[in-house]
Parts: C-alpha cells; structure tokens; sequence
C-alpha cells in the first residue's frame, strides 16, 4: 500500500472513529460496551445481518456501522458491562457463523465505565486487535492493551529489506506504522499523520544528519515525536550531536531487534 493509500485509508478510519465517539457522547449512559468484527475477504452485508441478530433481543440498544473493508463491522452497545457485551459477541459469532458459509471472523470487544475513555486512538487500536486476533477466541480488550493506544511510529529507512523488516516486527508488537524511504517524505508524514515515534536512519535520500533532525523538530509543530535513531554511523561525536540535539535514542546496526523493542516501549511509554 502506497504511503498516499494508507492516508487516505486512515482518513477513511478518523472518520469512522470520530463518528462512535460522537454517538458515545449522545447516549444518556456512561458504560458503554463496543465490539469489533473483521473477516478479511468477508461479504459486503456482514454489517446488515449483524443489525439482524441484535433486533431480535428485545429493549437491547446498539449501533452498526460497516467498516472499510468487506466484513468489518463495528457496533457500540450503550449501557451495556463486559459480561453482557462478551454475551452479545459469542451470540454475533455463533448466529454469522450459521448464517454465511465459511465464515471466520476475527473479534474485539470490552465494556469503559465513562465515555471519556472512549477515543478515536482507542477504538482503532481496537479494531487493530481484531484484525490481529488470528484465534477462534474473541480479544478482551483490556487495560494492558491501552499502553500501546499511543503507538504510531514512522519508519524511515532507504534499505528496503530492513524497512520491511522492522515493520512487520512493530505491527506484530501492536504498533501502527507506516514508511518512508527517504527524509523529504519522512517530513510530510510527520506533518500529516503525526507519529508519537520516528525511528530512522541518518543517511537518507534527500535531507540526512542533524539538518534533517532539526527538520522533524520543525515540522511536528507543539506535540514533537519521540525520535530514535537507527543506522551505520558509529562516530562517537555524531551520536554526541544527536543527543544534544534532542534524539532520545541512538541505536546502531547491526542491532539485536530484543534491544530495539525494550528501548522503543521506554521512548513510547
């Protein structure tokens, strides 16, 4: 997916997010319970028949929007604690699963005792864990979840193989991501999608070294990313520089990826 793709996707997502947030504030009831369903490749009227399945209880509150994709639903059940919400995800699952023929779907759920709790970061990352959710058990979504809700890490990295490398690495560590392969895009993402880590390379395509370190301090305006840096250059006065120029994290290659992912958590948290 092309890094316009993915923002145009992720613009798609804000949308959706902001709307259920919207409607949380609009319910007369501070629990509220939300669940998530996704089925890669799944039919297109997943979202209908889930409306469906919900009508046929009676006094039960809920809203169904369709995701993005086909088969991704999300529903917001007002009023409802985690007992009753997980109740409404196992009946979900059992009466899709009867309905559409080789139908597997991947799902998310939890219950917050206050509408504040429920934002737009927290409900993508929730949607994340139901597309990660490769078990035939629904995720519980719980408060070991939400310290990654403040995840987004750009990578920026010119060699292709350590570029993908490090992004399914982070993806399977439940950060969300996206790439650039030099500094000029590396700055527009920053300024578009606003990460809350960069992890890069100094030698880039472009703009590199500290000029390009004083770049990314400009362009994230008030809230500035955490920045890591991760490459070849191991002259001692070059990593002096960085730190004293506000790098958080100086990391050369090669680099034990155990390492990289204990000092990303202690930048990120």
């Amino acid at each position: 997916m092309s890094n316009l793709m993915a923002l145009q996707n992720q613009t798609e997502r804000s949308g959706l997010y902001a709307d259920m947030e919207q409607r949380v504030r609009e319910t007369a009831n501070e629990v509220n319970g939300v669940l998530f369903i996704y089925s890669a490749g799944g039919p297109s009227y997943v979202a209908s028949q889930v409306r469906g399945i919900l009508e046929s209880e009676p006094g039960l509150q809920f809203d169904v929007w369709g995701g993005d994709e086909p088969g991704s639903v999300a529903v917001l059940l007002p009023g409802l604690a985690l007992d009753a919400v997980h109740y409404q995800g196992l009946r979900l699952k059992q009466q899709l699963q009867e309905r559409i023929a080789d139908y597997r779907p991947r799902m998310a759920l939890s219950s917050f005792s206050t509408r504040e709790e429920i934002t737009p970061q927290l409900l993508s990352q929730m949607e994340e864990k139901a597309k990660q959710n490769y078990s035939d058990d629904i995720h519980i979504f719980t408060k070991a979840d939400l310290l990654l809700v403040k995840s987004r890490i750009l990578i920026v990295e010119g060699d292709p193989a350590v570029r993908e490398f490090l992004q399914i690495r982070l993806n399977m560590q439940g950060y969300e991501t996206m790439i650039a392969d030099n500094g000029i895009t590396a700055l527009d993402l920053i300024t578009d999608w606003k990460p809350d880590l960069v992890l890069t390379e100094l030698n880039l395509y472009g703009i590199d070294g500290l000029p390009y370190i004083h770049q990314i301090q400009q362009a994230s305006g008030e809230e500035m990313p955490s920045i890591v840096v991760l490459t070849e250059q191991r002259v001692e006065k070059t990593i002096s520089l960085c730190f004293q120029n506000g790098v958080d994290d100086y990391i050369t290659k090669p680099f034990s990826p155990v390492e990289l992912d204990a000092r990303i958590r202690r930048c990120i948290q």
